[in-house]
């Protein structure tokens, strides 16, 4: 559906995302003084992802880890019982509210609310060392959710999560995208599938 795809799926993007923003104001503003209050570092987290086209761009996240956590232990990501998460990010994490200020990204441009997760410039590996069908993911905008996070979600190895990227990539078209959004929703309140698994190898 290409006219979906790059043009109507933008504008519904910004008609959510407004509204949206709205409405949790003061979710917000409660979640940024519990984050504030719960340990020292700033109230919002900023780590460079890839997006479309591979152009690199800030994402944001309320801050769930302890300050300079990126430098220790296990690096940016998260194991299960991982002590350098904080007693609010636990919360935050397990209901998926530390990605509501991703509601801006979608705004700014850098993200829609349907696509594939944006990974870390370095993480599985850098843009160049993609393969050519693997690079195709980034044909579309990233998401906050996508096709991968409700098949599996951080359970999925990362080579398996970008051919269901790639999957969406050629099928995106407004009913998938809703049928996304629900059963998002329903992940998000069982809580599954939200602990990383291991570390990817190459292949």
């Amino acid at each position: 559906m290409p006219f979906y795809k790059n043009g109507l799926k933008r504008v519904i993007d910004c008609a959510i995302a407004v509204p949206a923003l709205l409405v949790a104001a003061i979710p917000m503003a409660l979640i940024a003084i519990a984050v504030k209050l719960d340990s020292p570092g700033p109230v919002i987290f900023r780590q460079q992802r890839l997006g479309r086209g591979g152009k690199i761009f800030d994402m944001l996240k309320f801050r769930s880890m302890c300050l300079n956590a990126e430098h220790t232990g296990s690096g940016v990501y998260s194991e299960k019982g991982d002590k350098r998460v904080t007693r609010v990010g636990k919360f935050l994490r397990a209901t998926s509210l530390d990605e509501l200020p991703q509601l801006i990204n979608i705004l700014r441009g850098d993200m829609s609310l349907i696509g594939p997760r944006p990974p870390l410039t370095y993480h599985p590996w850098p843009l160049e060392e993609y393969t050519p069908e693997q690079r195709r993911m980034f044909e579309v905008r990233p998401g906050i959710t996508g096709w991968a996070q409700i098949n599996g979600r951080k359970a999925v190895e990362w080579h398996r999560r970008i051919e269901l990227n790639v999957w969406y990539v050629d099928h995106v078209s407004f009913l998938l995208d809703v049928k996304i959004f629900f059963l998002t929703i329903m992940k998000v309140l069982r809580n599954v599938n939200n602990v990383n698994q291991g570390v990817t190898l190459k292949k």
